[in-house]
């Protein structure tokens, strides 16, 4: 594994676990530069520094043109989602915009049944793909650059999961929108939301939802953390709220497991390919985890991993040719 990467992971420092219900959160920091400075996506949208359209009249479904008029980088992360235009889509990897630039960036769909423009441009949604369905779509992209060097995921699972989620929580959508699904859970999700705190300094989050591992996701600026905190928690929290079963509780020992869980990492496989935007896009798995990492002059942008067993990763992968039916 590169060295880059390691001498990251062994430089993660862990503060006392945060406890609300089945979600438990453990606070991340990390020492040294903080690299590029850079906007996040709710920020670029709010000062009106980012503009995101369809990438044409006719639109395409994995794809969306983004105009960063701002002097400064803008970080779009993996799993975020814009609304509005032909139909909301998240973003299929973590990408560093350059300034004053123009990028096509690879997205998925996330209201299958709407096709039809609701405004020119998207807004911020403030809302994260939840992560079972954020791992599952992080190890079919990881599977499509594998096979065919592009960033595309396997949009039929991510419907079904949205699908399934919609009908845990109990919630319809005239549009199979997952932004609906949020909305309708709103009050409980806010519970979780007031329960955790983002700490001074802190970079990033190791979280377990009914005492098992879920994931973690760290960046390389606490500003932006900050800010991107809130979607992060509630991406989390839907998850917990949904658990089926009995519900576990809390993990006696999350420190240890997490510790453990980041030492694992440096066995997992590793490949390295162009970002979308600036920098290299690496892609880690391993036989229970999958995760990503934006790296951008030698400094770790963002960093994601999930828990996932070796039959999530395979999921519905779609056929060739299914995929490019999603392609409109």
């Amino acid at each position: 594994m590169d060295i880059l990467i390691t001498d990251f992971l062994s430089k993660i420092n862990f503060g006392e676990v945060q406890s609300f219900k089945n979600l438990q959160i453990i606070p991340l920091f990390t020492e040294g530069e903080e690299g590029p400075v850079y906007l996040t996506l709710k920020e670029a949208l709010e000062k009106r520094l980012l503009v995101i359209t369809e990438v044409s009249a006719q639109a395409s479904v994995p794809e969306l043109k983004v105009i960063n008029n701002a002097d400064v980088s803008v970080l779009l992360l993996d799993g975020e989602e814009v609304a509005g235009a032909k139909q909301n889509r998240v973003l299929n990897t973590s990408i560093l915009v350059k300034e004053k630039s123009e990028l096509i960036i690879p997205v998925s769909c996330t209201e299958q049944g709407r096709w039809s423009y609701q405004t020119d441009e998207f807004s911020n949604s403030e809302n994260i793909l939840s992560y079972k369905i954020r791992g599952k779509k992080a190890a079919s992209v990881s599977n499509s650059l594998r096979e065919g060097g592009n960033y595309q995921s396997d949009q039929g699972a991510i419907w079904d999961g949205i699908m399934e989620m919609s009908a845990d929580a109990g919630v319809h959508s005239a549009t199979g929108a997952m932004k609906d699904v949020f909305e309708g859970k709103k009050d409980a999700l806010e519970e979780y939301m007031k329960a955790f705190q983002c700490l001074p300094h802190q970079k990033g989050m190791f979280v377990f939802v009914g005492g098992e591992v879920a994931g973690w996701d760290m960046l390389s600026r606490e500003s932006a953390f900050d800010i991107i905190f809130p979607k992060l928690v509630k991406s989390y929290a839907m998850d917990a709220v949904l658990e089926k079963g009995e519900k576990k509780g809390s993990n006696e020992k999350p420190t240890e497991d997490a510790k453990r869980f980041l030492q694992e990492i440096k066995d997992c496989t590793e490949k390295k390919y162009p970002s979308s935007g600036q920098g290299w896009d690496y892609r880690f798995e391993g036989k229970d985890k999958v995760g990503s990492a934006l790296v951008f002059e030698d400094i770790i942008i963002h960093m994601a991993f999930f828990k996932m067993s070796k039959e999530e990763r395979a999921g519905r992968m779609s056929g060739y040719k299914r995929r490019r039916e999603y392609r409109i």
